[in-house]
């Protein structure tokens, strides 16, 4: 019963106080949309930051041949290192930590015709498991290159999906022909569509890709690009590193201390890097929201410090029939709670519809799809519990101190 007449009591006072309720209640409800939309800005952020990123592959090492910067066993500095395809196959063997690799040849002169359609895109020779280290991935209806088509040699491409426009068209393209060079070529598959802002050779949409053993036979390259691989555990990571320099320093001839000879890029630490980046940026977003928050819970604080004033002479008289501090103060804090919720609710209304209003546009592949998370959501609640705990308190406490004899006499 006590709890009923508090809420008819409340709804009366907001119904007289039209204009003070509704701007506290407004302070809360865009303090609620400012942390909401922040924070869900920076996951969606978050969110599209790593699958761009990821469009290169996901966990994935690329070593390159470089220079050498020091003199190793008679051989002077500076001296080229030229990776090769049975680097491979011995990195391989003797590092079980390796879970896929790929040797990596890349073309950029040679001319890829069909009919009048003539471009020259990146050609990239490489094995089977390169399609899920780089996410490759075919269009349904095609495939990626196997292990046949590697024993074999066979002349078989996987275009890009950007290739494929400019060859093609619209029309149908896997189990047609193209001609790479003078050398004609099936088209097995074309790859899906993807978001990539990271690449180290160009983007995979403009490129088209060949089993490793047609291209050097083709071409006749012995040198390879570089070398790509994924390990099984990323938190390993260094002591692949440091095995794959001892393994090429003694095929290679150089001091495996050299740094330089050989440069590893590791996208592992990209990620590493994105997560702070966001969580950092995520707080820094949060804070500033719940700066908005904080100055509505300040105004519900205001508020109810001059409720208690203009309701001093009615604690009171409430005190002297009986009414309890507790249950005084149980009124001015529930009248609080009651504020700040009705503001909250607006507050994740106006939120959820600004979020699904701005996912409509076409700005997904930049800022991401913003998205109101269960993080998201334990963040805000947590903050508007905390604003609702200290914006009743304080105003609670000083009317439940009230001595109902100077209650009586305010005012006269």
């Amino acid at each position: 019963m006590p709890l009923l007449v508090t809420l008819q009591q409340f709804f009366q006072d907001l119904k007289a106080q039209k204009l003070r309720s509704s701007l506290t209640i407004t302070g809360i409800t865009w303090g609620t949309v400012s942390v909401v939309v922040l924070l869900a800005f920076g996951v969606g952020l978050q969110k599209q930051s790593r699958k761009n990123m990821h469009g290169m592959g996901k966990g994935i090492v690329i070593v390159f041949g470089n220079k050498t910067t020091k003199p190793f066993q008679g051989y002077p500095d500076g001296r080229r290192i030229h990776l090769r395809m049975n680097d491979v196959s011995i990195i391989k063997k003797q590092i079980p930590e390796i879970k896929k690799i790929s040797a990596e040849f890349r073309n950029h002169n040679v001319k890829v015709h069909v009919g009048t359609n003539i471009t020259s895109p990146t050609i990239v020779g490489c094995n089977s498991e390169y399609s899920d280290m780089r996410n490759v991935i075919p269009q349904e209806g095609g495939r990626f290159i196997n292990r046949i088509d590697m024993e074999k040699r066979r002349r078989v491409v996987v275009l890009g999906d950007e290739i494929k426009g400019r060859l093609f068209g619209d029309k149908k393209a896997v189990g047609k022909q193209v001609y790479v060079g003078n050398s004609l070529f099936t088209v097995i598959g074309v790859m899906k569509h993807k978001v990539q802002n990271s690449s180290y050779g160009g983007r995979d949409e403009s490129s088209l890709f060949i089993p490793i053993t047609t291209y050097h036979s083709l071409f006749g390259d012995n040198n390879l690009n570089n070398i790509v691989y994924q390990m099984t555990n990323p938190k390993i990571a260094e002591q692949v590193k440091t095995h794959i320099r001892d393994i090429l320093g003694h095929i290679h001839k150089f001091d495996p201390t050299d740094k330089d000879a050989i440069s590893i890029w590791d996208t592992n630490q990209m990620d590493k890097f994105l997560m702070y980046f966001f969580m950092g940026f995520n707080i820094f977003m949060g804070i500033i929201g719940s700066f908005t928050l904080t100055v509505g819970g300040i105004g519900v604080a205001n508020i109810m410090f001059i409720v208690v004033k203009e309701k001093t002479r009615e604690i009171g008289i409430k005190r002297s029939v009986g009414a309890t501090s507790r249950s005084i103060m149980f009124q001015f804090f529930f009248e609080s709670f009651l504020i700040v919720a009705i503001g909250a609710i607006l507050g994740m209304i106006i939120s959820v519809l600004l979020v699904d209003a701005v996912s409509l546009l076409p700005i997904k592949q930049y800022v991401g799809n913003p998205s109101i998370s269960p993080v998201v959501l334990i963040a805000t609640i947590t903050l508007l519990m905390i604003i609702s705990l200290l914006a009743g308190f304080f105003p609670a406490r000083k009317a439940g101190k009230l001595e109902p004899v100077e209650c009586l006499r305010y005012g006269m």
